[in-house]
C-alpha cells in the first residue's frame, strides 16, 4: 500500500516532539539526505539521473533528449522536476517518483565509517529534509542503520503549504517544518550539501553547516566560505567537535 502523500511522515506523536523541545538547550538538527548523509556521487547519483530521464519519457511520451531537457527546466525553474510535470502535465507525482527511484540502493552505499554511533552521540532532535522521494530516503537510512536516530521524515511528498509543492530553499517551507517540530528557527540547524538550499536556510532564520566535497555535482568551486554558511565540514562526526560554534541564543 503507498503512503498518503498529503501527511508528512512523522514518526513521533506531537505531544512528544512539542514536550521534548521546551528545553532553551535542544537543537533541532535538520539533515539533509544525498552527498550529506551518504556519497550519492559513488554510484547512486548515476541511477537516480537515468530513472528521473526515463520518468518523463515514460510519463509524457518523449523521447530521451526531450526528456532530458524537460528535466533539467522544471529542475532550475521549481527546484524539483516532479513539480513541473505535475503543475503543467498533471503527471501522478507517486507514480513520477516510484519510477524514477526504482532501483535497489544496497549495492550503490558509501557512507563515513561509524556513522550510527556518532548520530547516537550528537545531541538534540534530528529530522531529515530531503527533496527526494519517501521510498527512497527510508531505504538509503536503513541500510545506513541510523533510521532510528530520526524523529521525523520530510520527502518531497510532504514540502507543501497551502496546496502548492515548496521544495529546498524554501524559506518558507523550512520555517514551517521548524514550527511543526515544536522548535524557533534560531534553535534549529540546516546540514546541507547545496549552498542555495544553505542560502534559504539563513533567510529563514537557521543556523547553517555546509556539507562540502569537491567532487560532488553541487559543490561550490571557491574556497572561501559564504556568509550565510556558519560551519563548513567534510563529515557528520566533524558536528561533535564543532558544536560551539553552532550555539544558539
Amino acid at each position: 500500500m503507498r503512503r498518503s502523500l498529503t501527511t508528512p511522515k512523522i514518526r513521533l506523536r506531537r505531544s512528544r516532539v512539542h514536550r521534548d523541545s521546551q528545553s532553551p538547550a535542544q537543537r533541532l538538527w535538520l539533515f539533509d539526505l544525498d552527498n550529506t548523509l551518504h556519497d550519492t556521487s559513488y554510484q547512486i547519483f548515476p541511477h537516480i539521473s537515468q530513472g528521473m530521464t526515463r520518468a518523463v519519457m515514460q510519463c509524457l511520451g518523449v523521447d530521451e533528449d526531450q526528456a532530458q531537457k524537460i528535466r533539467t527546466e522544471y529542475w532550475k525553474r521549481y527546484g524539483a522536476t516532479m513539480i513541473g510535470l505535475v503543475k503543467h502535465h498533471g503527471v501522478d507525482a507517486d507514480e513520477f517518483l516510484r519510477i524514477s527511484h526504482d532501483f535497489d540502493v544496497a549495492p550503490l552505499m558509501r557512507a563515513e565509517s561509524g556513522l550510527n554511533a556518532k548520530l547516537a552521540r550528537l545531541p538534540g532532535r534530528k529530522v531529515l529534509v530531503t527533496n527526494a522521494p519517501l521510498h527512497y530516503a527510508r531505504a538509503v537510512l536503513k541500510h545506513l542503520g541510523i533510521l532510528r536516530h530520526f524523529d521525523s521524515l520530510w520527502a518531497i511528498e510532504h514540502l507543501k503549504l497551502h496546496g502548492q509543492y515548496k521544495p529546498k530553499p524554501s524559506s518558507s517551507m523550512l520555517r514551517h517544518i521548524v514550527a511543526c517540530e515544536g522548535f524557533t528557527p534560531n534553535r534549529a540547524v540546516l546540514i546541507e550539501d547545496t549552498l542555495a538550499n544553505l542560502r534559504g536556510a539563513r533567510q529563514a532564520g537557521l543556523r547553517t553547516v555546509h556539507v562540502f566535497h569537491e567532487a560532488t555535482p553541487f559543490a561550490h568551486q571557491r574556497r572561501a566560505r559564504p556568509a550565510y554558511v556558519d560551519l563548513r565540514i567534510n563529515r557528520v562526526s566533524c558536528l561533535l567537535l564543532q558544536k560551539r560554534v553552532l550555539r544558539t541564543n
